[in-house]
């Protein structure tokens, strides 16, 4: 049996805004482009140009659908913070979420209250040129969990 303490963490929960994206891992061995080109062909999405993010180690693609995004990522250079990942799931996969928050500030600090650990100690500016931090997933329910500043 869950105990209710252990289902409310938060005093005063997050002011979580939409989803963003969802965002989903490429392998080296597979052309990001010719991933995109499955949701382009076959859902019709429009697709954005490859864009190489060498700060981050990534290369993203963002296929736009009715209600959300999908960020698709390639590792870029020989550091690519996705590699582990892709090491431990080769054929790619889901690879985090993406939550707006208002105050990314604000909601750091009521993560940390929380006892909820970010992956760094300060946000950084992310693919959308907006500050964002990621969630620890041991912390999350095993899903590694983006906040983006809207």
């Amino acid at each position: 049996m869950i105990r209710a303490s252990r289902l409310c963490r938060f005093a005063n929960p997050l002011p979580f805004g939409r989803l963003n994206h969802v965002a989903i891992a490429v392998p080296k061995s597979k052309p990001i482009l010719e991933a995109a080109a499955m949701y382009k062909n076959l859902f019709n999405a429009k697709v954005s140009d490859a864009v190489d993010l060498p700060d981050h180690g990534v290369t993203t693609v963002f296929v736009e659908l009715p209600n959300t995004k999908l960020e698709l990522l390639h590792p870029f250079g020989e550091k690519s913070p996705i590699q582990g990942f892709l090491d431990k799931n080769p054929g790619g996969g889901m690879h985090h979420i993406c939550i707006e928050v208002e105050n990314i500030e604000e909601s750091i600090a009521k993560c940390k209250a929380a006892n909820i650990r970010t992956i760094g100690d300060k946000p950084k500016i992310g693919a959308h040129n907006k500050p964002v931090i990621f969630l620890h997933p041991k912390d999350c329910g095993g899903v590694l969990v983006e906040m983006e500043q809207v």
